[in-house]
């Protein structure tokens, strides 16, 4: 395989020297059970594809981006009662983003993208602590699970492992996609409480206590075309994002 320069964890010092890098790519995922058909690494491997896939199509459009490995782990601390998931508090993310924003800003590197693909990290106010600390990188973020109207491409999208997910898994990674009549349905149950039932109050969940599976979202409609259709759908619009953000003045950003 030839690296590709957009990609760091295949390319190489001789590579990087060449290339005024504008935009680093940050993919941020989690490492939990996945219902019984998908893997544990399932927010990893979405999210670098993501990453990789959408920085390709912005070097194609001329703009110098690249897409940093993953971090694989995720703020899963409604989850610890399930056997290797593991959790990566915010505090500890903080810490974590604020040694990779520290090492851009020294090396010249004006902007950052966190690619988030796990539901339970929020990275916003990290951001606007980090915005005191450091004038750049400019620092930005994207939930790719939650940029399309997944009505459009999916039956029941589902939350966790759903019909989404194992659709995007079928395309990326087949081999690691048990057969769905292996899967669980994904049934979740609900809080009592109405407020937490309607959304505007929000409480954290204890999945082990929502879900008998650790889905939430049945797959059972999940095919390949639908995850390489979403999937394009996405990258598109993220390359070309990251086309705008290669190109912005950050000394003027607003009209």
């Amino acid at each position: 395989m030839k690296p590709r320069p957009y990609v760091l964890a295949e390319t190489n010092w001789n590579t990087v020297r060449e290339h005024a890098y504008e935009v680093a790519i940050l993919p941020w995922g989690a490492t939990e059970a996945h219902n019984y058909h998908l893997p544990y690494a399932t927010d990893i491997i979405q999210s670098e594809h993501i990453a990789a896939e959408s920085a390709g199509r912005a070097w194609e459009a001329g703009a110098r981006v690249v897409a940093l490995p993953c971090i694989p782990f995720g703020v899963n601390t409604g989850q610890l009662d399930i056997r290797l998931d593991i959790n990566m508090s915010p505090s500890t993310q903080f810490a974590v983003l604020r040694d990779i924003v520290q090492s851009l800003a020294r090396q010249g590197i004006p902007k950052l993208l966190i690619l988030n693909g796990h539901g339970g990290n929020d990275f916003r106010q990290m951001i606007r602590e980090l915005t005191v600390e450091f004038a750049r990188p400019f620092v930005c973020t994207v939930n790719w699970y939650r940029m399309l109207d997944l009505g459009e491409y999916f039956d029941e999208p589902g939350d966790h492992a759903g019909e989404m997910e194992t659709s995007n898994m079928m395309f990326i990674a087949p081999d690691l996609v048990l057969p769905l009549e292996q899967a669980g349905r994904g049934t979740a149950r609900a809080f009592r409480l109405q407020a937490l039932r309607d959304g505007w109050a929000w409480a954290q969940r204890t999945w082990s206590s929502v879900t008998d599976d650790t889905g939430v979202g049945n797959p059972a409609l999940a095919s390949t075309g639908k995850g390489q259709r979403h999937l394009d759908a996405v990258c598109d619009r993220i390359g070309s994002f990251l086309v705008e953000l290669a190109e912005a003045d950050l000394d003027d950003l607003y009209e």
